[in-house]
C-alpha cells in the first residue's frame, strides 16, 4: 500500500506503516509519537520520486504529485539539493537536512546536510561529515571553507564532491642546514645572482637554479625575488632585505608580501617551496629533501589569496583536477590583513572525493 504525508509546520507527517518502512529500514525522518514519522521536504520528494509516497497533502487540502511538491518547495536550493541528496541515497548513504532536530550533533556553518556512515543513520549519533551543496555559478567566500565536502553541481546537474579539510603542511628539509653568512650577490630586474656560495645551499635546501656554464663544484646560483628576500633576512647574502622586498612590489605589487609570508612559513615548518608556475600555481613544495641529486616528487601545489577571497567553483575544479592529474594535493593558503605575520596563515586543502 502506498502512503499518503501531510505537510504540517515545515514537514511532511506520514502515518501507517511508516516508521517501519520509512526510517527504521532506511533512515527517513525521525520518529513522532505512534508510527508517525516527520520527513524533511527534500526526504519527501525522494519518496515521491521514487514512488513509495503516493502524494502529500498541502495544508490547503490540495493532494500534490512530485512535480507539484518541488515546484512549491521555497527552500532555497532546493533543485541542486534534491539532486545531491538523491545521489548520495543512491550510494548507498543515508543522510538528513543538517537543521533538522533529530539530527546527532548537527554540524555548524554553512552545512546543508549530515551524511551518516554507510549502514548507520540518525540513530546511531554518528556522522560521515558534513555536506555542502552549491550549483557552480554560486561563489564560496573563504571565510565560509569549512572541514567536511563540498558539492557543486554544475549546468547539467552532475555532481563533483570535493574533500575539504585543514592542512598543516611540515617537513624535515633544510632543518638542520646552516645558513651562510653574507654571500656576494647582485640584484637584477626580477631574480638575484649569487656568486660561489656553498654548494650546500643548493644541494641540500635547493635555494635558487645553479647558473649554467659554471663548474658545479663552484655554483652560480639565480635565485627567485622571493629566495633572495628570505635569504637576505638571515644574512646569508649581502643584500639588504628592503631593497630586495622593495624590487618584490615594483615586479607582482602586494602579491609579493603575501607570497614570501608564505614562503617563509613553509621555510620555517621544514618544507621546501618552488615555483609552481607550470602547474598554475604558486608554489610546489617538497617536504623531506636530502639532495637535490635524489630530489623525490613534490606533493603539494599552493596558491596563496588573501583571507577575504572569493572562490569560484570553476576556478576550484580547475586546480584540484590540475593537482590530481600531477599526482599532489591542491593547498590554499590564505593571508590576513597582517601580511608579516606566517602564524595567521590558514592552510586549506582540497582533493576530488567519491563518495
Amino acid at each position: 500500500m502506498t502512503l499518503e504525508g501531510r505537510f504540517e509546520d515545515g514537514v511532511v507527517r506520514v502515518g501507517g506503516d511508516a516508521r517501519q518502512r520509512y526510517h527504521d529500514s532506511r533512515g527517513y525522518g525521525y520518529p513522532l509519537e505512534g508510527n508517525e514519522i516527520a520527513l524533511a521536504p527534500v526526504e519527501a520528494a525522494h519518496l515521491l520520486y521514487r514512488g513509495d509516497l503516493e502524494a502529500v497533502v498541502a495544508e490547503s487540502g490540495e493532494r500534490l504529485s512530485f512535480r507539484e511538491f518541488v515546484a512549491r518547495e521555497p527552500g532555497e536550493n532546493f533543485d541542486v539539493r534534491f539532486l545531491v541528496y538523491a545521489d548520495l541515497r543512491s550510494r548507498g548513504f543515508y543522510l538528513s537536512p543538517a537543521t533538522e532536530p533529530w539530527v546527532p550533533n548537527p554540524p555548524g556553518g554553512a552545512t546543508d546536510f549530515a551524511v551518516f556512515p554507510r549502514g548507520k543513520g540518525p540513530r546511531d549519533g554518528e556522522i560521515e561529515y558534513a555536506l555542502r551543496v552549491i550549483g557552480e555559478r554560486t561563489d564560496v567566500p573563504a571565510s565560509e571553507l569549512q572541514a567536511g565536502v563540498l558539492a557543486v553541481v554544475d549546468e547539467e546537474s552532475e555532481i563533483t564532491y570535493f574533500e575539504v579539510d585543514r592542512r598543516d603542511p611540515t617537513g624535515t628539509s633544510g632543518t638542520d642546514a646552516a645558513f651562510p653568512d653574507n654571500c656576494e650577490a647582485d640584484l637584477l630586474a626580477d631574480r638575484v645572482v649569487v656568486w660561489e656560495p656553498p654548494l650546500d645551499l643548493y644541494e641540500r635546501t635547493f635555494y635558487g637554479q645553479p647558473l649554467e656554464g659554471r663548474e658545479y663544484d663552484e655554483p652560480t646560483l639565480q635565485c627567485s625575488l622571493l629566495e633572495a628576500a628570505y635569504l637576505a633576512e638571515r644574512g646569508a647574502i649581502d643584500l639588504e632585505p628592503a631593497t630586495v622586498r622593495e624590487r618584490g612590489r615594483e615586479v607582482e605589487g602586494e602579491r609579493f608580501d603575501r607570497r614570501l609570508t608564505v614562503y617563509t612559513a613553509l621555510r620555517e615548518r621544514g618544507v621546501v617551496p618552488k615555483t609552481g608556475y607550470k602547474f598554475g600555481a604558486d608554489f610546489r613544495t617538497y617536504a623531506d629533501v636530502e639532495s637535490v641529486e635524489n630530489l623525490g616528487h613534490s606533493e603539494l601545489l599552493v596558491r596563496v589569496h588573501p583571507a577575504d577571497y572569493v572562490f569560484e567553483p570553476r576556478d576550484l575544479a580547475l586546480d584540484v583536477r590540475l593537482a590530481h592529474g600531477v599526482r599532489k594535493t591542491m593547498v590554499f593558503a590564505l593571508v590576513g590583513d597582517n601580511v608579516d605575520d606566517s602564524d595567521g596563515i590558514e592552510w586549506w586543502s582540497l582533493e576530488r572525493l567519491t563518495p
